[in-house]
């Protein structure tokens, strides 16, 4: 049993041993010893980012990586790694922008800002730097500051060149009001006197941490930012004197850390102002009549794009506009990151039911729709397809469908549709309605229904919402269980599927050479088979008079996927994938149909069922789910 009075003892003396308190000459001998110490907020934040590493993902060697992002280097940070996905490039540009700023670039003067849709991530994306630098080492502060400012402030303008040359280090901002009192006062201008100590930052404890919520307009008062004068003092000390001074506003707060603005463009604009110097001149006003206090501080900040779009237009902001280092948080646009955020968000969840396959996917695949900004091009299902790198061909060419004309089309694609807030109560809904402890992809779709008709939302969004659901997806659903079912049903699927893809390409290559196929068993050559060839064809809708060119294009695809060291197997070429696929289904589909229905079975069929079952269990289906799978199989996939 834990002995829970010796485990806070414990906690106790370490936490007391590892704080340090010394005087501003103890703190200098040990900057000298290690100088990363001294470090301003912004180059602080960008080492906390990258201290756990960073994978610089070469799209030229993952053949899907390449279809998505084309020759662009992905850099995923492993401290973003598993909490985002699908917004690798957005996650890129925060960084960037925190480098640049801890280089001293243009940045380390202007406001982060993030706008994207509800439930983007936006919200979350602040959470985690905040979390990033609650966790941080703790830094050395001057003791008693209200600004927790850097002790090398003490050090006078005409030594401070002495000093810089001495530590290798830039001496930047000034003492606040409050620590220049006490040093004349207090230490009699013996700045080697003045006590040091080391702090944490914490959210809670309003520590190196501020935070600004939008203000009724018409009750905005900028204490919330730089702080009050304490009126109680007023009787004993002047106006101008720093006593009386209470800096507690969220710019005192984050000094040396962070302040984040929530819903920035909701405030008046005249309550921003203090924003404007904080970001240019790295200083905000003192309350009263003293003089300005130097901030360092990274300034967050995030709003949804109608409340940006107002704001912008509205030309007497310029001056906060060119403060500003937008960066939109769009919602996720690949299918197999979203599956992922569901996935997560089911981990940091209590709900333990089963959860049948594709379940997710299903889900996943309504909220990338609904995202998604109709193309000329191609249908929303396909669009889906490219978007998730998977390789789509032109039907009748061996042409790739370009993923950036794609999205050329579409600028302002990600910024709208379903956000995963609203797929993740749906699931919650399901799995809370579950009988069984299991939820499957047709009890999900019943659900996202309901939810949808309740939304509001006008008509024409709400009738292409359903339309998703109740064609789109359920035709994708469908393909989906058939094929399961089938490789369930047929032993050794894939091994078949590729004999097949072989035989084809064999008799293929030799109809469009003209030459003539050797027969492995008798060693006589034979023309190529031409029933066997059309029965493939077929499966696509491809006629006669196309076979030839279907044929010729078959066979010079995969002349190029030789050329370029790719490896040529039956799911290479899409067209002639799905004909395959189509192939193997039809050929078992009467069967399947006869041992999914029939209430009375023989012993083979019984035995070749029950095979299917155990197949299926091995795929990741529970005995109640592929109860309830089969027999929606045996209503909607084979129909007479």
């Amino acid at each position: 049993m834990l002995d829970f009075s010796k485990l806070i003892l414990e906690d106790r003396k370490e936490r007391k041993a590892a704080g340090f308190r010394g005087s501003f000459l103890e703190y200098l001998n040990i900057l000298e010893e290690d100088r990363t110490l001294y470090q301003l907020a912004h180059e602080r934040m960008y080492h906390l980012l990258v201290k756990s590493g960073v994978e610089m993902v070469k799209t030229e060697e993952d053949a899907r990586l390449m279809r998505i992002y084309g020759k662009d280097v992905i850099k995923k940070y492993n401290f973003f790694k598993q909490n985002f996905y699908g917004i690798d490039y957005t996650l890129m540009k925060i960084v960037r922008y925190f480098y640049s700023a801890a280089m001293k670039g243009e940045e380390s003067r202007q406001v982060l800002y993030l706008v994207g849709p509800v439930g983007a991530g936006k919200s979350s994306i602040i959470d985690a730097i905040k979390g990033l630098l609650e966790d941080s080492p703790p830094i050395y502060a001057l003791e008693g500051c209200p600004m927790r400012e850097e002790p090398l402030h003490l050090i006078p303008k005409h030594l401070r060149k002495s000093v810089e040359d001495a530590l290798d280090v830039k001496i930047e901002g000034d003492l606040c009001p409050a620590c220049k009192y006490r040093l004349i006062n207090e230490f009699s201008g013996e700045y080697e006197k003045f006590p040091v100590v080391q702090t944490d930052f914490s959210i809670r404890s309003r520590k190196g941490i501020g935070v600004v919520p939008p203000v009724d307009p018409n009750n905005q008062d900028t204490s919330v930012l730089i702080g009050s004068i304490d009126i109680s003092k007023m009787d004993l000390y002047p106006e101008d004197d720093p006593r009386v001074l209470s800096l507690n506003g969220a710019f005192n707060v984050g000094n040396r850390g962070l302040v984040e603005f929530i819903e920035v463009f909701k405030n008046d604009v005249e309550y921003l102002h203090t924003m404007i110097t904080a970001t240019q001149e790295k200083s905000i006003p003192s309350p009263g009549k003293n003089a300005m206090i130097y901030f360092d501080g990274v300034i967050l900040a995030h709003s949804n794009e109608a409340e940006w779009n107002k704001f912008k237009s509205d030309h007497t902001n310029e001056a906060i506009l060119d403060r500003i280092v937008k960066v939109e948080v769009p919602y996720c646009l690949e299918l197999s990151e979203e599956i992922k955020i569901y996935e997560k968000m089911l981990r940091s969840s209590k709900f333990k039911s089963h959860m049948a396959p594709h379940t997710l996917e299903i889900a996943s695949m309504f909220a990338i729709l609904s995202r998604l900004s109709p193309s000329t091009k191609v249908d929303p299902l396909t669009k889906l397809k490219i978007y998730n790198g998977e390789e789509i061909i032109e039907k009748g060419t061996t042409k790739r469908i370009d993923i950036f004309e794609l999205k050329e089309e579409a600028e302002r694609e990600g910024m709208t549709g379903l956000s995963t807030r609203f797929i993740s109560k749906a699931i919650d809904t399901a799995l809370s309605e579950s009988e069984h402890d299991c939820i499957n992809p047709i009890g999900l779709m019943d659900v996202l229904t309901k939810e949808i008709k309740e939304m509001t939302i006008s008509d024409e969004i709400k009738k292409k919402y359903l339309a998703f659901l109740q064609d789109t997806i359920k035709k994708e659903y469908h393909k989906m269980l058939e094929k399961e079912v089938t490789k369930a049903f047929i032993h050794g699927y894939k091994e078949q599927a590729e004999d097949l893809f072989n035989n084809y390409l064999d008799h293929a290559e030799a109809y469009a050479n003209k030459t003539k196929i050797k027969d492995v068993n008798t060693g006589e050559d034979l023309n190529p088979d031409e029933e066997f060839m059309r029965s493939i064809e077929e499966q696509l809708g491809i006629t006669q008079a196309g076979a030839k060119g279907f044929r010729q294009d078959v066979t010079s695809y995969m002349f190029s996927i030789i050329r370029n060291g790719g490896k040529v197997e039956y799911n290479c070429y899409e067209p002639l994938k799905e004909a395959i696929e189509k192939k193997l289904t039809s050929s078992v589909r009467e069967l399947s149909r006869i041992i999914t229905q029939s209430k009375v079975r023989n012993n083979e069929q019984s035995s070749k069922y029950d095979a299917m079952v155990d197949e299926m269990k091995n795929n990741g289906y529970c005995d109640h789910c592929c109860n309830v799978i089969l027999k929606y199989a045996a209503n909607n996939l084979w129909k007479d």
